[in-house]
């Protein structure tokens, strides 16, 4: 089971504008912590069953091949403060999304139908789940 933090697991082009997120919010001065990038589908399985067929809050509504994280395109954070994560600071949350959109990304803090997810960014290229199952790749348009 694979459950990665490392921007080196994303595909070159969110990598890279991992890369670009986490050196706007340190000027920006916010410390961010990068949660989660790649999941295999087991670890995207171990999530999905929260709340579900396991204790715990439901924190994906993505079963396993669902989740952008499955295809290496999307990327959790958390801001730091004094060195822990600010899961409640809901205004640097949305300051790191705003940054996040200038950059490119997909931020899931604007999303209406479904969980919105303060913490998640992704960029896809506009690819749908289907193109990346068939190999396509995302390039910066």
């Amino acid at each position: 089971m694979i459950y990665s933090r490392d921007l080196a697991d994303l595909l070159p082009v969110v990598q890279t504008m991992a890369h670009r997120l986490v050196d706007a919010c340190e000027a920006a001065g916010i410390d961010l912590l990068i949660t989660s990038t790649y999941r295999d589908e087991d670890a995207q399985a171990v999530l999905y069953a929260k709340g579900r067929t396991t204790p715990g809050p439901s924190v994906t509504n993505a079963r396993p091949g669902e989740s952008f994280h499955n295809w290496r395109v999307a990327l959790d954070f958390c801001p730091l403060e004094c060195g822990k994560c600010a899961w409640n600071d809901t205004n640097t949350f949305e300051r790191v999304g705003v940054i996040a959109e200038a950059l490119g990304f997909e931020w899931a803090g604007r999303w209406t139908g479904g969980m919105k997810e303060m913490a998640h960014v992704q960029y896809t290229g506009r690819l749908t789940l289907a193109q990346l199952r068939a190999g396509s790749v995302p390039v910066i348009t």
